[in-house]
């Protein structure tokens, strides 16, 4: 299995996408192939002493910078490395691509090249959450701002799908992110969504309220990429402050410092817990292909582990898979024909 790797785009230069990959290919034993510039990669390759088969460069002479608007990459950047990693997937010869860049970019050229997934109107980034029981799904988190209940719907229906193959479990939980447990709570689309999920097929156990993400009780949980994301970032702000806080109460005080020994093994198991570098990146679901969105301050460990998680959902075919049930759902929502007299 090949993997094109955007190598260009994170915020710490090529350094953690080449380690990252040599660390994949050697544990995964796939090929990895390096999109960005030749001569940057080969002489940042050479340093860091990478000298295995398994990886390849696939020259990118320009790169889409985060600062810049992600409409840049298809009017004025197809030669940037994001670009020619994507249509490595469309022609493939990749059969997943990996980018810690431009999360807009990465969206539009996943968008031009790849096209959406039959009856599907938006794509959504699903990123993992670690729960009390596990993980949990949430979707979107910031790729469409403003959504219908329809989209919510489509969603959760690619929720699900993804749910089944990360979680291995046949009917995945499914969740309504809103400010209530009734389904009169809420804004008008998330109560249209409540009536579309609680007539759909799928194993709707209703609203879920922001405290009780966490708590393991859905496996998947779908609202609109605002929210998504406020959400995320606020979460991910916590996890950090409550790391920094718990060490700054041990190393403040004799006790504290005493008794790390015996606490050692549990903190650091939390911390893996937290860690977005477990998770490595989130798929963007409803594209006609397998892109993955990593932070653009990922590490060698993260883009190690979106690597894996790319390879994952290649394998179980997760997109051909939300498009059957996609139809499927579209097909039971069409009205019954009326008999011929």
């Amino acid at each position: 299995m090949n993997i094109a790797l955007d190598a260009m785009g994170g915020d710490h230069g090529p350094a953690p996408c080449i380690e990252g990959a040599l660390q994949a290919a050697q544990e995964l034993n796939i090929k990895v192939i390096l999109v960005g510039d030749e001569k940057v990669l080969s002489d940042e390759s050479h340093r860091l002493g990478c000298t295995d088969g398994r990886l390849s460069i696939k020259h990118a002479p320009q790169v889409v910078e985060m600062h810049e608007s992600p409409a840049t990459v298809a009017r004025k950047k197809r030669d940037s490395s994001i670009w020619i990693a994507t249509e490595l997937v469309k022609s493939g010869d990749a059969q997943a691509v990996v980018s810690p860049g431009n999360t807009g970019a990465s969206m539009v050229a996943s968008f031009f090249i790849l096209g959406l997934t039959k009856g599907v109107e938006r794509p959504a980034i699903a990123t993992s959450l670690p729960t009390l029981t596990g993980e949990a799904i949430m979707l979107d988190v910031g790729a469409n701002v403003d959504c219908t209940a329809q989209h919510l719907l489509q969603f959760a229906i690619m929720g699900n799908e993804y749910g089944q193959h990360l979680f291995k479990k046949p009917n995945p939980r499914v969740g309504l992110l809103s400010i209530g447990e009734e389904d009169s709570k809420g804004n008008e689309v998330t109560k249209e969504a409540f009536k579309l999920l609680r007539s759909s097929s799928l194993n709707f156990i209703g609203n879920v309220e922001g405290r009780d993400v966490y708590s393991g009780n859905a496996d998947v949980v779908v609202c609109d990429g605002f929210i998504g994301n406020v959400a995320l970032k606020i979460s991910e702000g916590v996890a950090d402050t409550i790391k920094k806080l718990l060490f700054k109460e041990i190393s403040g005080s004799f006790w504290g410092r005493l008794a790390y020994p015996l606490i050692a093994a549990p903190l650091v198991k939390l911390k893996r817990r937290i860690d977005y570098a477990e998770f490595g990146g989130a798929p963007l679901l409803g594209v006609n292909g397998i892109t993955m969105i990593c932070h653009g301050r990922s590490s060698a460990k993260a883009i190690k582990n979106a690597i894996r998680r790319a390879k994952g959902l290649a394998e179980s075919h997760v997109d051909a898979l939300i498009q059957r049930d996609i139809e499927q759902s579209l097909s039971q929502s069409r009205p019954a024909e009326e008999p011929s007299v």
